[in-house]
């Protein structure tokens, strides 16, 4: 058995074994990564730069677009350099502050998904009460409670994580190091502990999860009792974007670490991390502005002043 601070690299999955397919995949993902930082960019600069977009929902909007750069950047530029340089390897600090990285910022975007839907309940269920309900102190207290909780969240695991003596070979099968691979290496009955955290992870995702389904319930019954074809049209703009967002993140990741041990094919997890991991970064800033005309209009302003200053 050997013991992990004795370990000094993991190698992580290739997408291919050619070097043409490698550079294919480099190109393919840095496309991807340069997408997602100027969507997720543009979102932060104008709602940042545009006083009539410093409301709760576009707060939440900032924080998730910051959540998304983070996330995406966590994992792609080593993969990316990886296919470049020919190698597989990653170092046994950089694995674990990559693993640290990636749950700290999933988990807090899916705290914040969940704030998100409670904006929206209370925007269109009871406008009357949303100054009072969602003040400034307010947004701020639950925007730090989802990033706290993503900062705690991934502390537990990644010590418990790396805690754990490894016996195999220090070969992952995924692109980048997440929870479930590392714990394939130990042979140590130890990993129960881990179990147990991922466990009690897994009930709180569900109270999230009905959190969020109970939400839009409540939103779509109050939709429907809005006389005007145009009053339900603008609810339902604010609220599909969010709802889009949530059901791709919660689907492909509930489907990678919930999924039986029976079924796990390393092409079929590496589809379904870059389902989760890599997708929801880039299409995010996508959905929100094609549904979005405020914030439209917000970025056809900025740009135009740019310019103008230029």
């Amino acid at each position: 058995m050997s013991n992990s601070s004795s370990i000094t690299q993991f190698l992580l999955l290739p997408f291919a074994d050619t070097r043409e397919l490698q550079l294919l995949h480099f190109w393919l993902f840095l496309g991807i990564y340069l997408a997602a930082l100027l969507g997720n960019g543009l979102i932060i600069t104008t709602i940042a730069c545009d006083q009539h977009l410093h409301t709760p929902m576009y707060f939440f909007l900032l924080n998730l677009s910051l959540l998304d750069l983070g996330s995406i950047s966590t994992t792609l530029p080593k993969s990316m350099a990886n296919s470049l340089w020919d190698t597989r390897s990653i170092s046994y600090t950089g694995c674990a502050a990559q693993l640290f990285s990636f749950a700290f910022l999933a988990v807090a975007e899916y705290c914040l998904l969940t704030v998100m839907s409670y904006d929206r309940y209370i925007a269109i269920c009871k406008p009357l009460h949303y100054e009072t309900l969602l003040g400034s102190r307010a947004c701020v207290h639950m925007a730090a409670a989802a990033w706290a909780t993503g900062f705690l969240y991934a502390l537990l695991h990644t010590a418990n994580t790396f805690s754990l003596p490894l016996c195999k070979e220090y070969a992952l099968d995924q692109f980048f190091c997440e929870i479930p691979q590392i714990l394939k290496l130990s042979c140590s009955h130890s990993y129960l502990r881990e179990l147990g955290l991922m466990v009690v992870s897994a009930c709180l995702a569900f109270m999230c999860f009905v959190f969020i389904v109970m939400s839009y319930v409540q939103i779509l019954r109050a939709v429907l009792r809005i006389p005007s074809e145009q009053g339900r049209h603008k609810a339902f703009s604010t609220c599909l974007p969010h709802l889009a967002v949530v059901s791709l993140f919660i689907s492909t990741g509930s489907f990678a670490y919930l999924k039986p041990s029976s079924i796990s094919f390393s092409s079929l997890d590496l589809v379904m991390a870059i389902l989760y991991s890599v997708l929801p970064p880039a299409v995010n800033p996508l959905i929100y502005s094609m549904r979005n005309q405020e914030l439209k209009d917000s970025l056809r302003k900025l740009i135009s002043q740019c310019f103008l200053k230029q």
